[in-house]
């Protein structure tokens, strides 16, 4: 069988990328384990309310299928579930006919805010417990770096 290469054995990219991945994976599950075991709340699903909240006007569709990282067709299908269960409403759109908008109810704000307390609970061990400001910033850092160039990707391509 063969052996795991160290740190010391793989170049610094392969390293620091495989590192973004596993810690992504790791506290992704974690959350979602959380989420599900508190409030029967998939992490998809809270993905989409955190949008949601951030927002003080309804959503178009369209927008929260561009901005978690869900597909646009998982995006339907978790707005569908969650409007099964009350938590938020669609409503044609003022400006375009043929868009949705989407916002949290009461119920689903009530159900966002404890599952928000939960998702830091459940992170506070493996992450902001155990990180300092700095590695909070570099992360930071690193997050707007690679937001920023896979915005200019999208550009360029939009404008071939």
């Amino acid at each position: 069988m063969p052996k795991k290469l160290t740190e010391a054995e793989m170049p610094t990219a392969d390293y620091a990328f495989y590192g973004l991945v596993w810690a992504g994976t790791v506290m992704t599950d974690r959350v979602d384990r959380a989420l599900v075991k508190a409030h029967d709340l998939p992490v998809s699903w809270f993905e989409v309310m955190l949008w949601l909240a951030s927002s003080p006007e309804p959503v178009p569709a369209s927008v929260l299928g561009n901005s978690t990282l869900l597909s646009r067709s998982q995006v339907s299908r978790v707005v569908d579930a969650l409007q099964t269960r009350g938590l938020v409403t669609r409503t044609p759109s003022a400006r375009d006919a043929r868009s949705v908008e989407v916002s949290l109810t009461e119920a689903g704000r009530t159900v966002f805010a404890e599952a928000d307390t939960t998702r830091r609970e459940a992170l506070a061990p493996v992450f902001t417990e155990l990180l300092d400001e700095q590695d909070l910033e570099a992360l930071g850092t690193v997050w707007r770096k690679l937001k920023a160039a896979k915005a200019a990707q999208a550009e360029q391509e939009r404008t071939r």
